[in-house]
């Protein structure tokens, strides 16, 4: 029989909360409250952060305030900037491709919750959300379960992005549609 853990990591539905998952969440909550108080560009700093997500690359930097769940559910790549104020909820995998740049206020989420109440009160089930390489992600752009970004797109501020996003595009909007291609010469 799978723990809630393994079932949360599987995409199936699981109960967020259990023993194991609460255990999980306020140990991070304590390292984020580190993170989110300790002195910028120290080695305690980047420890702190490395600490948070061991998947990620070392030099991965969370400009604090940041918060997240889980945090080992999140891998980015080399040269990674996540701006203020950044909200990743990784129950599922979030993967950031090498030199993307997030912008302050952006909210990543992995969570999803069924319309029936009585279910929701249950239950919750996660998909995985892809950014790619040398991606910019507008100030408090909202990504959605199960999305991908492609390479090198722009995701224009505010926007809501519900539906994979193709390489080299911008999106913008409420949902995000991307409004032209970008020449990456």
């Amino acid at each position: 029989m799978k723990t809630e853990k393994e079932k949360m990591m599987a995409g199936e539905p699981y109960d967020a909360h259990g023993e194991e998952l609460i255990a999980v969440r306020t140990k991070v909550k304590r390292i984020l409250h580190k993170l989110n108080v300790t002195e910028y560009y120290t080695e305690n700093f980047q420890r702190v952060i490395n600490e948070l997500c061991p998947n990620s690359a070392k030099n991965l930097h969370l400009e604090p305030p940041f918060y997240c769940d889980y945090g080992e559910n999140i891998y980015a790549a080399d040269n990674v900037f996540v701006n203020f104020g950044a909200v990743i909820l990784d129950g599922a995998k979030v993967t950031i491709g090498a030199h993307t740049l997030i912008a302050p206020g952006v909210h990543i989420y992995t969570a999803e919750h069924p319309l029936n109440a009585d279910e929701r009160a249950v239950w919750e089930n996660c998909k995985p959300v892809t950014i790619g390489e040398r991606c910019w992600i507008g100030g408090h752009v909202t990504i959605c379960p199960g999305v991908t970004i492609g390479d090198r797109a722009v995701i224009g501020a505010g926007s809501v992005v519900t539906k994979d996003i193709p390489s080299d595009s911008l999106a913008v909007g409420n949902p995000a549609k991307v409004v032209r291609k970008l020449n990456q010469e």
